[in-house]
């Protein structure tokens, strides 16, 4: 048996439990011994992380090999046209070589709250949100391929990973699963316990 902690990080905050430059870091949010991030999430990014005591979980859920599929909510700037979603789809070339082809539909504007501090706004500029769902995991990918086609982020929610996904949690809440571990090629299991703050 293995805990699982889903977590909503909140914006501006890093992946990580401490820092030395004062920037808001997983402490502040949860405070569960021996713990630490299975994958990461840029600073100015939100959404789900996933944090285990469990090494051998961490790595069947981060490392490349297993291509866990994570999906991203992301609010761009302008009104991407259909051959912008077909590059996307069909992968583009970033400085550190082609991408994999990603899923990308267009997405009603989400019912979520608003960022604090909110995305700024611009009168002539319209913005839209796309769903993108990628199995690899490069730095900064997402933002780099909704540059490349001509549509920077503004705003970057992480959804879900593999089957875990990020559902009503808050900013900043979490919630505990327990998994139990699967005979021969059985699916993973989980129990869910009671979201906490």
């Amino acid at each position: 048996m293995s805990s699982l902690y889903l977590l909503h990080k909140p914006y501006q905050m890093l992946s990580q439990f401490t820092d030395t430059q004062g920037r808001a870091t997983l402490a502040s949010v949860i405070d569960v011994p021996g713990i630490y991030p299975a994958g990461r999430l840029d600073y100015d990014s939100e959404g789900l992380l996933l944090l285990t005591d469990d090494g051998a979980l961490a790595h069947r859920i981060s490392h490349p090999r297993h291509k866990q599929p994570k999906t991203y909510w992301v609010q761009v700037e302008g009104t991407p046209k259909d051959a912008a979603l077909h590059a996307l789809r069909s992968g583009v070339r970033l400085k550190d070589g082609p991408t994999r082809p990603a899923q990308v539909r267009r997405l009603e504007a989400p019912g979520i709250a608003p960022r604090q501090p909110p995305v700024r706004y611009r009168e002539a500029i319209p913005t839209a949100w796309l769903e993108i769902v990628l199995d690899e995991g490069r730095n900064r990918q997402v933002r780099r391929m909704t540059a490349h086609v001509g549509h920077p982020t503004l705003r970057l929610i992480r959804v879900a990973i593999g089957s875990w996904r990020l559902g009503d949690m808050a900013p900043g809440t979490w919630r505990r699963e327990t998994l139990h571990a699967p005979r021969r090629k059985a699916p993973m299991t989980t129990r869910r316990h009671r979201s906490r703050r």
